[in-house]
């Protein structure tokens, strides 16, 4: 089973890369984030005419995530737990129904700029709230996948330029410690089991000539429960994406999983 995360940055301006990239990688799920489309705009059977289940959680001009699949879903949920105030689109998840059933849990994790201020302070109550919710999925002991834009830079690493962003949300100890403690309650980083060291990067601005110069950070992750790294074959970053025509500024990580 192939799962994919991918910050298309817009379906509207990603309708001819997206369904590109789809045909070429062939994934069997894939994660969407920002969208930016409210549920009834989005293009549903464009990719139905390709096999896929589609499944929106979608906002006005703003974030917005999705789930495409090839195979049934079920027990689909929309919004994170914790917090019935929150009226913004960044959490949808859902069982695929396979041999070997997996759940999948697609997210869109708040920039938190400027920090410090507000939108820091709501980036790290959301990062406690899926903390929360990665543990009662834990307790289920049923295998489960959390990916797409964490919008964290885990390690200097993982940044072409790591002293560019210390004073960056994504890049704050605070950000960093919250991401490190829900890896450290048993989840595993897919992309860094198969692939050590520096130079891999998910994201290059549209500005500064950053794609050209490979200035580019990894901020889309695979994380995977116990019982799924079992079954993890391989992960990869499809670099090549960012040079295509009106890409993104993020690229699709995709993880291969047995089963």
């Amino acid at each position: 089973m192939k799962l994919a995360t991918f910050n298309i940055n817009g379906i509207k301006a990603r309708i001819e890369a997206l369904p590109a990239w789809l045909n070429a990688a062939k994934p069997d799920v894939v994660c969407l984030q920002e969208i930016k489309s409210v549920d009834e705009a989005f293009p549903n059977e464009m990719f139905e005419a390709m096999g896929y289940v589609v499944e929106t959680h979608g906002q006005k001009g703003f974030n917005g995530v999705a789930i495409l699949s090839k195979l049934p879903l079920t027990d689909v949920r929309r919004g994170l737990p914790g917090d019935e105030t929150d009226e913004q689109s960044r959490w949808i998840e859902a069982v695929v129904v396979g041999t070997r059933p997996i759940r999948v849990c697609g997210l869109y994790l708040p920039n938190g700029n400027p920090a410090p201020g507000p939108k820091f302070d709501y980036k790290l109550a959301w990062m406690a709230r899926m903390e929360a919710r990665v543990r009662a999925l834990l307790a289920t002991e049923e295998p489960f996948v959390c990916l797409g834009d964490y919008n964290v830079i885990p390690q200097a690493e993982d940044a072409k330029k790591p002293e560019a962003w210390v004073d960056d949300a994504l890049f704050r100890p605070e950000s960093r410690a919250a991401f490190q403690r829900i890896v450290n309650l048993g989840l595993t980083d897919a992309f860094r089991a198969i692939t050590p060291g520096p130079g891999h990067y998910s994201f290059w601005d549209y500005q500064a000539g950053a794609w050209e110069r490979n200035n580019g950070i990894r901020i889309d992750h695979i994380l995977l429960s116990p019982q799924a790294a079992d079954r993890l074959i391989d992960c990869r970053i499809d670099k090549a994406v960012r040079g295509g025509d009106k890409p993104s500024d993020h690229v699709p990580v995709w993880a291969e999983l047995a089963g």
